[in-house]
Protein backbone atom coordinates (compact mmCIF):
# COMPACT_ATOMS: atom_id res chain seq x y z
CA UNK A 1 0.00 0.00 0.00
CA UNK A 2 1.39 3.31 -1.00
CA UNK A 3 0.22 7.29 -0.70
CA UNK A 4 -0.70 7.64 -4.45
CA UNK A 5 -2.76 4.38 -4.03
CA UNK A 6 -4.89 5.49 -1.26
CA UNK A 7 -5.29 8.71 -2.53
CA UNK A 8 -7.21 6.97 -5.54
CA UNK A 9 -8.84 4.60 -3.28
CA UNK A 10 -10.41 7.62 -1.20
CA UNK A 11 -11.22 9.77 -4.03
CA UNK A 12 -13.48 6.89 -5.28
CA UNK A 13 -14.83 6.33 -1.84
CA UNK A 14 -16.55 9.98 -1.84
CA UNK A 15 -17.49 9.47 -5.87
CA UNK A 16 -19.37 6.81 -4.48
CA UNK A 17 -20.56 8.11 -1.50
CA UNK A 18 -21.44 11.09 -3.30
CA UNK A 19 -23.25 8.97 -6.10
CA UNK A 20 -25.07 6.58 -3.47
CA UNK A 21 -26.48 10.07 -1.50
CA UNK A 22 -27.56 11.96 -5.24
CA UNK A 23 -29.46 8.56 -6.18
CA UNK A 24 -31.09 8.61 -2.53
CA UNK A 25 -31.83 12.61 -2.57
CA UNK A 26 -33.45 11.56 -6.05
CA UNK A 27 -35.99 9.19 -4.01
CA UNK A 28 -38.27 10.67 -2.07
CA UNK A 29 -39.25 7.57 -0.48
CA UNK A 30 -35.49 6.99 0.42
CA UNK A 31 -35.63 10.04 2.32
CA UNK A 32 -37.34 9.46 5.53
CA UNK A 33 -35.72 5.84 5.83
CA UNK A 34 -34.48 5.14 9.09
CA UNK A 35 -32.78 2.22 8.37
CA UNK A 36 -31.13 4.19 5.02
CA UNK A 37 -29.80 6.88 7.60
CA UNK A 38 -28.30 4.10 9.89
CA UNK A 39 -25.97 2.44 7.60
CA UNK A 40 -25.21 5.64 6.44
CA UNK A 41 -24.21 7.07 9.89
CA UNK A 42 -22.29 4.38 10.26
CA UNK A 43 -20.81 4.13 7.38
CA UNK A 44 -19.43 8.07 8.45
CA UNK A 45 -19.19 7.98 11.55
CA UNK A 46 -16.32 4.77 10.73
CA UNK A 47 -14.09 6.98 8.29
CA UNK A 48 -14.45 9.61 10.81
CA UNK A 49 -13.57 7.13 13.82
CA UNK A 50 -10.41 6.10 12.10
CA UNK A 51 -9.42 9.72 10.91
CA UNK A 52 -9.28 10.50 15.20
CA UNK A 53 -6.97 7.81 15.47
CA UNK A 54 -4.99 8.41 12.78
CA UNK A 55 -4.98 12.05 14.33
CA UNK A 56 -4.35 10.67 17.72
CA UNK A 57 -7.08 12.29 18.81
CA UNK A 58 -9.10 10.82 21.94
CA UNK A 59 -11.12 8.15 20.91
CA UNK A 60 -13.82 8.62 23.58
CA UNK A 61 -15.02 12.26 22.08
CA UNK A 62 -18.79 11.90 21.21
CA UNK A 63 -20.05 11.84 17.77
CA UNK A 64 -23.14 13.99 16.49
CA UNK A 65 -26.17 12.18 15.91
CA UNK A 66 -28.97 13.83 13.45
CA UNK A 67 -32.45 13.85 12.33
CA UNK A 68 -32.65 13.83 8.79
CA UNK A 69 -30.99 12.84 5.80
CA UNK A 70 -29.40 16.17 4.54
CA UNK A 71 -27.63 16.42 7.83
CA UNK A 72 -26.56 13.16 8.09
CA UNK A 73 -25.23 13.59 3.93
CA UNK A 74 -23.65 16.85 4.93
CA UNK A 75 -21.36 15.64 7.98
CA UNK A 76 -20.66 12.56 5.33
CA UNK A 77 -19.34 14.97 2.67
CA UNK A 78 -17.06 17.09 5.13
CA UNK A 79 -15.24 14.42 6.18
CA UNK A 80 -13.19 14.36 2.55
CA UNK A 81 -11.51 17.77 3.49
CA UNK A 82 -10.55 16.74 6.34
CA UNK A 83 -9.43 12.82 5.45
CA UNK A 84 -7.87 14.56 2.32
CA UNK A 85 -5.49 17.42 3.94
CA UNK A 86 -4.40 14.57 6.34
CA UNK A 87 -3.08 11.98 3.58
CA UNK A 88 -1.36 15.30 2.43
CA UNK A 89 0.68 15.13 5.57
CA UNK A 90 1.63 11.18 5.52
CA UNK A 91 4.54 9.63 3.90
CA UNK A 92 4.73 6.12 2.54
CA UNK A 93 7.09 5.21 4.91
CA UNK A 94 4.84 6.54 7.90
CA UNK A 95 2.07 3.84 6.31
CA UNK A 96 4.26 1.10 7.04
CA UNK A 97 4.13 1.68 10.78
CA UNK A 98 2.27 -0.82 13.11
CA UNK A 99 -0.75 1.41 14.65
CA UNK A 100 -2.75 0.23 17.60
CA UNK A 101 -6.20 1.26 17.19
CA UNK A 102 -8.17 2.40 20.42
CA UNK A 103 -11.19 0.14 20.14
CA UNK A 104 -8.31 -3.10 19.90
CA UNK A 105 -9.94 -4.54 23.53
CA UNK A 106 -13.70 -4.37 22.10
CA UNK A 107 -11.53 -6.32 18.85
CA UNK A 108 -10.33 -8.58 21.31
CA UNK A 109 -13.68 -9.80 22.79
CA UNK A 110 -15.29 -10.05 19.40
CA UNK A 111 -12.43 -12.12 17.88
CA UNK A 112 -11.33 -14.01 21.26
CA UNK A 113 -7.64 -13.56 21.25
CA UNK A 114 -5.67 -10.38 21.09
CA UNK A 115 -5.33 -8.94 16.91
CA UNK A 116 -2.44 -9.46 15.12
CA UNK A 117 -0.48 -6.33 14.57
CA UNK A 118 -1.79 -4.23 11.83
CA UNK A 119 -0.25 -1.26 9.99
CA UNK A 120 -0.95 2.69 9.41
CA UNK A 121 -1.37 1.93 5.55
CA UNK A 122 -3.51 -0.98 6.82
CA UNK A 123 -6.23 0.64 8.50
CA UNK A 124 -5.71 3.18 5.97
CA UNK A 125 -7.35 0.10 3.41
CA UNK A 126 -10.12 -0.65 5.82
CA UNK A 127 -12.14 2.31 5.73
CA UNK A 128 -12.54 1.96 2.01
CA UNK A 129 -13.61 -1.42 2.00
CA UNK A 130 -15.49 -0.83 5.03
CA UNK A 131 -17.45 2.13 3.16
CA UNK A 132 -18.02 -0.98 0.10
CA UNK A 133 -19.20 -2.98 2.08
CA UNK A 134 -22.08 -0.65 3.87
CA UNK A 135 -22.76 0.63 0.04
CA UNK A 136 -23.95 -2.55 -1.15
CA UNK A 137 -26.44 -2.42 1.68
CA UNK A 138 -27.28 1.13 1.47
CA UNK A 139 -27.73 0.09 -2.55
CA UNK A 140 -29.65 -2.66 -1.67
CA UNK A 141 -32.34 -0.80 0.80
CA UNK A 142 -32.56 2.00 -1.57
CA UNK A 143 -33.99 -0.64 -4.30
CA UNK A 144 -36.13 -2.07 -1.58
CA UNK A 145 -37.58 1.29 -1.04
CA UNK A 146 -38.08 2.47 -4.80
CA UNK A 147 -34.86 4.40 -5.24
CA UNK A 148 -32.56 3.37 -8.56
CA UNK A 149 -28.93 2.59 -7.12
CA UNK A 150 -25.93 3.93 -9.25
CA UNK A 151 -23.38 1.77 -10.14
CA UNK A 152 -19.80 2.54 -8.27
CA UNK A 153 -17.48 -0.06 -8.35
CA UNK A 154 -13.87 1.47 -8.34
CA UNK A 155 -13.53 0.40 -12.44
CA UNK A 156 -16.57 2.02 -13.02
CA UNK A 157 -14.73 4.99 -11.91
CA UNK A 158 -11.19 4.68 -13.77
CA UNK A 159 -13.60 3.84 -17.37
CA UNK A 160 -15.22 7.20 -16.20
CA UNK A 161 -11.05 8.52 -15.89
CA UNK A 162 -11.65 8.74 -12.44
CA UNK A 163 -14.45 12.08 -11.60
CA UNK A 164 -14.39 14.08 -8.85
CA UNK A 165 -17.27 13.31 -6.16
CA UNK A 166 -20.82 15.66 -6.83
CA UNK A 167 -22.40 16.06 -4.18
CA UNK A 168 -25.26 18.28 -6.03
CA UNK A 169 -28.71 16.70 -6.61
Amino acid sequence: MNLAELRDLYRHMEWADASVWRAVFAAESALDDQKLRDWFYHLHLVQRAFLRAWRNEPADGAFPTFEDAKSVRDWGRSYYQEIFSHLEQLSDEQLAQPMRLPWAEFVEKQIGRIPASITIGETMLQVPLHSLYHRGQINARLREVGGEPPTVDYIIWIWLEKPAANWIN
